[in-house]
């Protein structure tokens, strides 16, 4: 257990103010995009922000069905159905496949620009 104890002691002490600071901006970022992109597909934007409810809306706007969102319990699976995911969000909201390597990639980037552009939900294709 002495490695556990080391491992976490590392974790803890050697995270830095402005690491913090960046980090609670990204995930400030990234609340705000998945809201504005559940309000798009008419989906309350609250729900982006509740564990595993966000996981079903997210699947339900992408797939039409979201108790889906239970594949990504399987290991190695889980891999698979997020980049399929990602895919069918790209055209859900009329992009392509070039826009859902973004998402599959830089997906905080890709997600602030489908919250704040002006495409619009199409729907699961």
């Amino acid at each position: 257990m002495d490695w556990y104890n080391e491992t976490m002691k590392h974790f803890t002490t050697n995270a830095s103010p402005g690491t913090i600071v960046f980090e609670v901006i990204f995930a400030i970022l990234l609340i705000i995009a998945l809201w504005r992109i559940f309000e798009k597909a008419s989906v309350p934007g609250w729900m982006s922000i509740v564990p595993f409810v966000n996981a079903y809306q997210e699947f339900k706007i992408t797939w039409g069905n979201g108790w889906l969102f239970l594949l990504m319990f399987i290991p190695i699976v889980n891999i698979v159905i997020e980049i399929i995911t990602m895919v069918k969000l790209s055209k859900a909201f009329g992009h392509g496949g070039g826009y859902a390597c973004g998402l599959i990639f830089l997906p905080t980037i890709f997600f602030l620009i489908l919250g704040f552009d002006d495409s619009r939900y199409i729907g699961p294709q």
